[in-house]
């Protein structure tokens, strides 16, 4: 018998856990876009997949250049992770030591306690007001001298509620400025509300403040992990030094690359799940849900004790939503068709 042991602060660690994959159900667990990728990209990795004897590059080199063009921004701003998740761990690893601590809003992305627990670091949560949406200001009361990290996910995962430009400068003009705070906007291009803030404005403006972004979500990438940060020349610096070599497979970044040059075909696409996201919730509500305004490309349903039954019910109608024991569902938005079986499934729930 070893006697070698793991860290004990991992009993305590909660698992990741991803969207269930069910033979002949219709999978809304996870925020997928239904099309896959685009058909340029999918001739762009078919391309690739015939150099995957080599070592990617390892420091993303020709993606990293595409897009410091695309968002004119300098290559020495931008950090390519191997999805924004691991970006969240690079930043905690590259900022916190054990001393420091990490805010984040609570319930939101539910990978950010795993990592800083990972990491090491201390985590304080604050919970969401009454409306599902980040209390900004009682994200900034919970901020003290001890904290170096704040993510704030707009739209906020997994509500997808909105944080808007005002509260929002409001908040950041109150953080002291050896605060780092992450803007998580993985779901930036589903976003249509004029009032909504730009991260990637925001951080050319501030110092302290960093930006997140992905190709999992309205790219069509989940499978292939890729994302990336722009931030401060030292911070994005620092993440490059914790990245570990290789881990953004030469695939990824090939499919990356091809996304940003079929960016037509991309919003056209988005722009038929913003319609779908605003049928699909106009149904819920007229059902007597009580459903959050959404900016994403879910929408959440704060079922409170009543989420995992709902999880069965939809199930038992062969339709794979997200469960958060003892707070809500969330449900991506997907096709029309798909959306008609989740709304069916709703209807028939008894509550």
């Amino acid at each position: 018998m070893t006697n070698v042991q793991p860290r004990a602060d991992l009993a305590t660690l909660p698992s990741y856990v991803p969207g269930r994959v069910i033979p002949g159900a219709i999978k809304l667990a996870s925020n997928e876009v239904a099309g896959g990728p685009l058909p340029s990209v999918a001739k762009a990795i078919g391309q690739a997949a015939a150099e995957i004897h080599r070592y990617p590059d390892t420091g993303c080199g020709e993606l990293t250049e595409r897009l410091a063009a695309k968002l004119g921004e300098s290559p020495e701003r931008i950090a390519i992770g191997c999805g924004s998740v691991t970006l969240c761990q690079q930043m905690i690893q590259a900022l916190c030591t054990e001393q420091d601590t990490v805010v984040f809003p609570w319930r939101s992305f539910e990978a950010y306690p795993i990592v800083t627990q990972v990491v090491g670091a201390q985590q304080v949560r604050v919970p969401l007001t009454p409306g599902h949406a980040i209390d900004l200001d009682a994200v900034a009361a919970a901020v003290t001298p001890t904290t170096r990290l704040v993510f704030v996910c707009t739209p906020n995962n997994p509500t997808g509620t909105l944080i808007r430009k005002q509260e929002l400068n409001r908040f950041l003009d109150a953080v002291p400025t050896n605060v780092m705070v992450v803007l998580d906007e993985a779901y930036w291009e589903f976003v249509d509300d004029a009032d909504a803030p730009n991260g990637l404005e925001i951080a050319r403006e501030r110092e302290n403040v960093a930006m997140l972004r992905t190709f999992s979500k309205a790219y069509g990438l989940a499978g292939l992990r890729i994302g990336y940060c722009v931030a401060p020349e030292h911070v994005a610096a620092a993440l490059r030094k914790v990245y570990i070599p290789f881990s953004v497979n030469h695939i990824a970044q090939a499919a990356a690359v091809a996304s940003l040059e079929a960016e037509d075909e991309l919003f056209e696409r988005v722009r038929v799940i913003k319609d779908e996201r605003i049928r699909v919730r106009d149904e819920l509500l007229a059902l007597g849900y009580d459903v959050p305004e959404t900016q994403a490309n879910f929408v959440w349903l704060p079922l409170g004790e009543r989420a995992v039954a709902f999880n069965e019910h939809c199930l038992s109608h062969k339709v794979i939503v997200r469960a958060f024991a003892g707070d809500g569902a969330r449900v991506t938005v997907s096709t029309p068709e798909e959306n008609d079986v989740f709304l069916a499934a709703a209807r028939s729930f008894s509550r």
